[in-house]
């Protein structure tokens, strides 16, 4: 999930240091959130207690590819995540989504389990549980409502954008970032985003999966068809990523209500 952006005298936005090399160094404690660390090299460097998150790809450490390894352990913990990556049929797609209701359903559980201010706290900086609920009713509203049903503004107001999504963009499709719904306001509105998922996913048929969506998931996006796989195909993969950090998050909690 992605992170809320920090506010303060520390905090450094929109900097390029595209070829910068940095010698003798000190960035303990450092966070990076958001940015673009592409061909990055760290040589001869005390790496100790790092936590990295992100689109791993092609990355060596101590001349040792451990892409693999993490992906293959992730998929390992959740394998609803390599379910997602190979849907190609009604079926496949049917099958998924009767994995992920059962798995979000877990995950609303152990929630539901927490105080009201834990659910509404996020961890490591990260999204709190109301807030990828938040998202996944916009990414709902984005790639299915407005894709797969064709309808030109059907974003809900508790929704919430990815973070690279321009507040005054997502202000305009009625969308309040700064809004702070209780965990059972964005749950109403969030069985409905699924009920609507369910409601399609029953309906599919072969044709249906490739008919092409004329409309882009909201304004600002790419403005390329996309069919009805392909738009399914994503909400598909955000609910799988997104529960695994919830989950992930949702260990920490528990451990401190402990």
């Amino acid at each position: 999930m992605m992170a809320r952006m920090a506010e303060d005298e520390d905090y450094f936005a929109d900097k390029t240091y595209r070829g910068k090399k940095f010698e003798l160094a000190d960035f303990t404690g450092a966070v990076f959130k958001d940015c673009d660390l592409s061909g990055v090299r760290v040589v001869d460097t005390m790496l100790t207690d790092v936590y990295i998150s992100g689109l791993i790809r092609n990355i060596v450490v101590n001349d040792v590819d451990v892409t693999a390894y993490v992906e293959g352990e992730l998929d390992r913990q959740f394998p609803e995540r390599a379910q997602a990556r190979s849907l190609t049929t009604v079926a496949e797609f049917q099958a998924m989504w009767d994995t992920l209701e059962a798995r979000w359903a877990e995950s609303v559980a152990r929630a539901e389990k927490l105080p009201e201010e834990q659910r509404q706290q996020g961890v490591n900086g990260e999204w709190s549980f109301v807030e990828t609920l938040r998202h996944l009713v916009f990414c709902t509203d984005a790639w299915v409502v407005r894709t797969v049903l064709d309808e030109p503004m059907p974003y809900h107001r508790l929704g919430y954008t990815h973070s690279g999504y321009p507040a005054e963009d997502a202000a305009k499709l009625g969308v309040d970032l700064a809004a702070t719904p209780s965990f059972a306001e964005v749950l109403e509105v969030r069985r409905d985003r699924m009920a609507v998922i369910r409601r399609i996913v029953d309906g599919l048929t072969e044709e249906e999966l490739a008919r092409l969506c004329t409309r882009n998931p909201a304004p600002g996006y790419p403005e390329r068809p996309n069919t009805v796989a392909q738009c399914l195909g994503v909400v598909m993969r955000e609910e799988a990523e997104h529960r695994r950090y919830a989950e992930r998050d949702l260990d920490i909690l528990e451990s401190a209500s402990s």
